[in-house]
Parts: structure tokens; sequence; C-alpha cells
């Protein structure tokens, strides 16, 4: 009898130690890894993968805001925004078709068609997508026939490297120096080398060009825009080819309508995004144009 009441009393102790603890709340930390979608009855969750425009953490600050509104307005479908660490981590996920909606860059929205993606909307505003090719103010370039130093954040980052190294083909300036292309991963990575003075241009585009300047007003500064490209075609919304497609126009109309809402003008604001629009492959004819005379530049597609 003692020894019942004895452990009646010790799990009694044990229920209020636990009930006394305080745990912190879970962070939510950026998603990096696709899961497989899940259903909760009818509601399909899908992921919608960004390619690395931002570092994980800031794409998540300036995107998630955007889904979440989008959530509120679905019935069916629940989007998950999924980050990747760098172009490639993304381009596989494409590749291997796990995202159900993804947030391509022109060259990828191409080449993702391959891959069993279709074009269903686009980033308005067109004119934004252009390359920048920065430097530090007063420097001097290098000798002729000496190499010249460039940072980008991936040789697949359409307007961060492709664009900007045609511009220096047209130019002629790959003939002049030895240009000498280095991949640092990201585009706050690619201005920060050029301020350091690590490399003699970097190559970038506009959205991140005027975070860095909002952010790092100073180090910005110092820098200049040496060269600004001719303007493509913005980033591209795909769905992959087996998803419901009255499922897929609910989640086009509902990115949409963030551009004809108050709230949804100011979050789009704060993500640097004038807004979305529907589209279809036909939209990035001019980037399959663009890609054929880069591959008879440099004799391949990177």
């Amino acid at each position: 009898m003692r020894q019942r009441m004895w452990a009646r009393r010790g799990v009694l102790a044990l229920c209020l130690a636990l009930l006394g603890c305080d745990p912190k709340p879970a962070t939510q930390m950026p998603e990096y890894a696709s899961r497989p979608a899940n259903r909760a009855g009818d509601k399909a969750t899908w992921v919608l993968a960004v390619h690395p425009l931002h570092n994980p953490e800031l794409l998540h600050e300036r995107y998630g805001p955007l889904l979440q509104w989008a959530n509120l307005r679905l019935d069916d479908v629940e989007l998950r925004l999924e980050a990747s660490i760098d172009y490639p981590q993304f381009e596989t996920k494409l590749r291997s078709r796990i995202p159900e909606l993804a947030l391509p860059n022109p060259y990828q929205v191409v080449q993702a068609q391959q891959w069993g993606y279709h074009v269903v909307a686009k980033v308005a505003g067109d004119d934004d997508f252009r390359g920048l090719i920065l430097r530090r103010r007063g420097a001097a370039m290098p000798a002729p026939g000496e190499p010249l130093r460039v940072s980008c954040p991936a040789l697949t980052a359409l307007a961060g490297c492709m664009m900007p190294r045609w511009q220096l083909h047209q130019e002629g300036l790959d003939r002049t120096y030895r240009v000498k292309i280095e991949v640092v991963g990201s585009q706050e990575s690619s201005i920060l080398n050029v301020a350091q003075g690590l490399v003699d241009l970097a190559f970038t585009w506009p959205p991140p060009w005027r975070l860095f300047q909002q952010r790092e007003p100073a180090i910005a500064a110092e820098l200049e825009v040496y060269r600004s490209t001719e303007p493509l075609v913005n980033n591209g919304l795909v769905a992959r080819d087996d998803l419901d497609p009255r499922r897929v126009v609910r989640v086009v109309q509902a990115l949409v309508e963030l551009a004809r809402d108050p709230q949804g003008q100011r979050l789009l604001q704060a993500a640097g995004l004038q807004g979305f629009e529907p589209a279809d492959e036909r939209a990035y004819e001019p980037v399959r144009r663009f890609m054929h005379a880069y591959q008879q530049a440099f004799g391949a597609l990177p």
C-alpha cells in the first residue's frame, strides 16, 4: 500500500516537473530540402521552390508573407516556400521534378520545360531584369592582356552572370583581357567581392544591388555601376505537368491578385516585386534566342 502511494507521488512529481518546464517555442527555420507534398482532406500542400535570389533566410523574410497572403485565399492548395543553398541545389531539384511549383530565372525556365514543367505565370516588370557590372569607384582596369577578375553568383545566373558576360563580349573586353570568372555562390557575395578588392568587377542585377545599397550604404557608396545590360524577360513561375490544372489556375489567380490588393501591394514592395502576371512558354522566346547567341559566342551553355 505504502509502495503504491510513493509510486503515485513519484509519478505526480514527474508530471509537475514536466509541466513546470518552460520550453522555448520552436524557431521557424528556412526550408532547404524538399518534403513530399501531403494532403489534409482535399487540400494539397505544394512546394514553391525559388531560385537563390537571396540567401535562404532573407528569401523567406521577403517571399514568405506573399505565400501566407495567397494561402488565405486558396481553399484547396496550401503553398510552402522552399529556399536552396545555391544554384546547383535548386537546379537538381528541378531536374528531379521534386517541387510542384518553382520560380526559376528565365534560363532555368527554358531548361525546366525539358524536365516536365510548363510556364503558368511570370514576374512583372521585365525592364528590371537586366545585368549589372559593378566596380570600385575610381578603380583602374588592368593592363591589356592581363587577367580581368570577375565575380558572379553562378554561371547559370542569367541576369547575374550570363548577360553581363555577354555584355563584356559585345564590347570586346574578353579579347582585351583574360577574363577569369569566379563563382562565389550568391548575389551578395559577388557584390562584397568587388567591394573588398578581391575582384575587378562584380556581376549582379538590380534587386540585390538595391537591397545592398539600403543595408550597406557606406560600402555601396564606394561602388559604381560600370555597365548595365539591355533587359530580358523576367523570372517565371513553372508548374509540374502532373498537377491538377484547375488548382494551378487558382494559384496563379491568387498570386496575380496580390498587385490588386492594398496589403498585397505592400507585401510585393517589401519583397522587391512589382507583381505576377499570367504567361506561357511563348513569353520566353527572347530567352531562347539569347541562349542561342550565347552558345555561339562561348561554345557551350553553362
